[in-house]
């Protein structure tokens, strides 16, 4: 991945609570936690270089006294991270999850301080590794073959300036793009990884590129309609059929990937014979069950994906773009209005069960 970072292991730990007063009944102040607090502008790589020995310790709390029998709470740590970031324990079980600015994490808490319970001894805080995952949040994701045209669409779609050439893995790292509209409307797009035959099974970028998807809002599958071919040594697929590989790698990571909204990019049009080989995919997409005989089983997914729009795009002539970017806006509109239907209709529910 270079410098993007998606992954990193640290250290936490809570304060130590403060001493109690026995001759008093005093009691010591709390040790202070470590709260991880999700800022945008925020990176995994700028924790590292900032923290560099990755520990995040929080203060301890105040002794009992004669001027002040209840110490005072120690110092919390606050620790800033990116949106997207799941919070894993050593045995890499998910015990939290950042989504939002502004949302909180306890990682560690505080010890007690001493009291009359602990015979006025203080308590350590909490310490523990915890993993911080970063999956990367955008409103859709480009999802392809290598050497697909992803990064050449995204440097057409919006003001994102990523790596193109005409060799297979151009995209080793994810890149982030946004559409402008007239009207000041953003849509995010995350260009990943090129996938390959086997990512389920981490083959490649696997896991690192299939992660990445699960929060994007929608897919654009991107695919060129020449048909795909890694090296010499690899199986030649048509453009149908590097469709159903995609469809399932991504079934085969998570079956939830296949039920979000999806859009289809047919790109290089611009290549000779492309209008006869166009003809003949939409054909296979209208009726896909007539063609599966053609295919082994493993490469047939469980469910084939519905497309809500397929566009014929080329990156080199610009064919397409602009209504690629309205079928976009339209795709996203809808599911933001569909999204705030059942929101409505599960508080009208939740009042007439209150009454």
């Amino acid at each position: 991945y270079s410098n993007f970072i998606d992954n990193l292991r640290v250290y936490v730990r809570g304060g130590t609570g403060g001493m109690g007063y026995p001759n008093l009944g005093g009691e010591g102040g709390r040790g202070g936690d470590v709260w991880f607090v999700a800022r945008e502008r925020t990176t995994l790589k700028s924790i590292r270089e900032k923290y560099p020995h990755k520990r995040f310790v929080a203060g301890t709390g105040a002794n009992s006294s004669v001027r002040a029998l209840k110490g005072e709470k120690g110092k919390d740590y606050e620790v800033h991270v990116p949106l997207g970031i799941s919070v894993l324990d050593d045995d890499g079980k998910q015990i939290g999850e950042l989504n939002a600015a502004g949302e909180r994490f306890l990682a560690a808490r505080g010890g007690l301080g001493g009291s009359l319970a602990t015979n006025f001894l203080p308590c350590k805080g909490q310490r523990r590794t915890v993993h911080l995952d970063l999956k990367l949040i955008a409103d859709v994701g480009l999802v392809g073959f290598p050497n697909a045209g992803k990064s050449s669409l995204l440097s057409k779609i919006s003001h994102a300036k990523p790596e193109i050439a005409n060799y297979a893995f151009t995209t080793i790292q994810p890149e982030l793009g946004k559409i402008m509209y007239a009207d000041y409307k953003q849509i995010s797009v995350a260009d990943l990884p090129g996938l390959i035959e086997g990512a389920h099974a981490n083959k490649g970028m696997g896991h690192k590129f299939l992660k990445h998807v699960e929060r994007t809002k929608q897919l654009l599958l991107v695919v060129d309609i020449s048909g795909f071919q890694l090296s010499l040594k690899t199986q030649f697929r048509t453009a149908f059929e590097t469709i159903l590989l995609l469809t399932k790698e991504l079934e085969l990571y998570k079956e939830e990937l296949v039920t979000k909204p999806a859009l289809l990019a047919i790109n290089k049009m611009d290549l000779p014979c492309a209008k006869d080989n166009l003809d003949e995919l939409m054909t296979q997409l209208e009726n896909p069950q007539d063609f599966l005989h053609l295919l082994e089983d493993e490469m047939i997914p469980a469910n084939t994906l519905e497309f809500r729009e397929v566009i014929p795009i080329s990156t080199y002539t610009g064919e397409g773009i602009e209504e690629l970017k309205i079928c976009l806006r339209k795709s996203i509109d809808e599911q933001a209005e569909q999204m705030n239907e059942e929101y409505r209709k599960k508080k009208l529910l939740l009042l007439q069960t209150s009454k």
